[in-house]
């Protein structure tokens, strides 16, 4: 059996995942409670498909994830903090199942932003410049 601790956390809804293992008679009478307390981390989250509300992350979230997973005929796009199990290169089957099928880890402060956006709004900006440039 895996013993693991860690969440992840999509502002909305947060998963919490904690365990502990020992190997004595009745050792398994606690029940590990979490820890909620903010750790400076900031990553984005979502709200519908708007992807700019800043999340304060909790406990051993040190990582901004980004995901996508289907519902129905819908990609739904989740984005918020997330402990390092919780990310796909280090996470069992079972979290990579509940996270859906793409997604990314990243480590610093908002770095879960949308890189496609300001990279079609950079191809975008080009031609304007030079439009404003030549007249």
């Amino acid at each position: 059996a895996e013993c693991v601790e860690g969440s992840v956390n999509f502002g909305p809804e947060k998963t919490v995942v904690l365990s502990r293992c020992c190997n004595s008679d009745l050792c398994n009478t606690e029940t590990p409670e979490p820890k909620f307390i903010p750790n400076g981390k900031r990553c984005y989250s979502c709200e519908g498909q708007k992807c700019t509300r800043s999340l304060n992350c909790e406990g051993s979230e040190d990582y901004c994830i980004k995901s996508s997973s289907k519902k129905q005929t819908v990609n739904v796009l989740m984005k918020g903090c997330a402990s390092k199990i919780m990310c796909w290169n280090h996470s069992s089957a079972l979290f990579r199942n509940y996270l859906g099928s793409g997604g990314s880890c990243c480590q610093g402060d908002y770095c879960n932003s949308s890189s496609r956006t300001s990279a079609a709004l950079l191809l975008l900006m080009v031609p304007l410049i030079s439009l404003v440039l030549l007249y």
